[in-house]
């Protein structure tokens, strides 16, 4: 994007697919702990603002910077990405889904398969 590129539609989909799993497991979490609704709300509103501003505020430096920065940026983002996944959503999945917890998985990553060969039909 720092280029004048743009985000695909894919991106989006699989980036809004991929936080709402999250984002319900987090929120169940406050839930139970006895957090209000409001609160969780708050929270959730919290971050997309954060978010926001850190998203201008990173494409404001890193449009400075070269292809090789930007590159072990996003390397670091990804391999944080998955340490997430790893630590924690992972293994609370197969706790709540268990035999499923695989399949979920696998369905995941062919919905992604589908919708990146889909755009590039398109």
């Amino acid at each position: 994007m720092i280029k004048g590129g743009a985000v695909s539609s894919v991106a989006v989909i699989a980036i809004f697919l991929s936080n709402f799993p999250e984002g319900l497991s987090s929120s169940a979490g406050m839930k139970k702990a006895g957090r209000s609704a409001w609160y969780v709300f708050g929270v959730w509103g919290g971050i997309a603002v954060v978010s926001g501003l850190a998203a201008l505020l990173g494409y404001g430096v890193f449009s400075n910077f070269s292809d090789e920065v930007i590159a072990a940026t996003t390397a670091v983002a990804a391999g944080a990405i998955l340490a997430m996944l790893a630590d924690t959503m992972i293994p609370e999945a197969y706790a709540e889904a268990h035999d499923f917890a695989g399949l979920i998985t696998v369905i995941g990553f062919l919905a992604a398969f589908v919708l990146s060969k889909l755009s590039e039909a398109s």
